[in-house]
């Protein structure tokens, strides 16, 4: 399917952002996952760091990361992240990685020790998680929330319905417990999850969703649409319209959400730093 009129993806540039990443041997989910706006965030000197390597041990249909046995974690990685983050001048960074079920953590230990390594070398960094499901393991969980990030994010994108299709190798439920477990553990730290529309699902299923996300204590949504990156992955069913991007951002304001980012070209990560300082500033 042709992309709508609507969904205008620039090609990747800043080339400087690109050799300061290379120079300190960091990964990002913005490349890796092909995302359309790294043309953006990198001209804006923003980045999502991916840690624990480039390789899943998991193979979702919608994602393009390579899928296949992990190297060992990389004891130097969170100073290379953390230098990275300072050489950027960020003032927030985001933080995830690729799912690693070879591990017994999960790979919690090494988010809590780059969260460490990036506040030791810029303490006014505010700093986003994106993890995995830790397969619903609390101890793992509790590992990260300790090192203190500013907003904890575990995406359950898609509807319970499509799971199969979609995530297979996750469960719905895991996913929605990891976001009320971490209010629960962490009350002061902002919870946050995404959604992909254009896969078949309904209005009804999104709007439930949705309901489970806020019952969840969930702070901020993002929810966009999602984008084939590749031959291999699952096909666009629909391409949504943004006035309906705009009807689900009012919803989920009704509903409570302290923000809603939704538009076509929404992702996780995109403006993360604008989001939580509206919020703050709001106060």
């Amino acid at each position: 399917m042709r992309h709508p009129e609507w969904i205008k993806v620039k090609s990747a540039g800043a080339h400087a952002t690109k050799k300061i990443l290379r120079h300190h041997g960091v990964s990002t989910v913005c490349e890796e996952a092909r995302c359309p706006n790294q043309g953006k965030c990198f001209s804006d000197s923003t980045a999502t760091f991916m840690i624990l390597g480039d390789r899943c041990t998991r193979n979702c249909s919608f994602c393009a990361v390579e899928s296949s046995k992990p190297l060992p974690p990389d004891p130097r990685e969170p100073e290379r992240v953390a230098a990275a983050a300072a050489a950027l001048g960020l003032k927030y960074a985001v933080i995830t990685s690729v799912t690693r079920d070879d591990l017994p953590d999960g790979g919690a230990g090494q988010f809590a020790e780059t969260i460490q390594a990036v506040r030791g070398k810029g303490p006014s960094i505010r700093i986003e998680v994106l993890t995995p499901d830790f397969k619903g393991d609390a101890e793992s969980l509790k590992k990260v929330l300790d090192a203190r990030p500013d907003v904890f994010n575990h995406n359950v994108e898609t509807v319970p319905r499509l799971y199969p299709a979609v995530r297979s190798q996750a469960d719905y439920r895991t996913s929605v417990n990891v976001l009320t477990n971490a209010k629960r553990l962490r009350p002061e730290i902002r919870t946050k999850s995404g959604l992909m529309l254009g896969l078949g699902e309904s209005e009804t299923e999104i709007l439930s969703v949705m309901k489970d996300l806020r019952d969840a204590g969930c702070d901020f949504l993002t929810i966009g649409q999602y984008l084939r990156p590749g031959k291999t992955n699952i096909p666009v069913f629909e391409y949504v319209r943004p006035e309906v991007f705009e009807e689900y951002r009012i919803k989920g304001l009704e509903m409570g959400f302290a923000a809603v980012a939704s538009s076509p070209l929404t992702r996780s990560s995109m403006d993360a730093g604008e989001m939580f300082r509206a919020i703050k500033n709001a106060k």
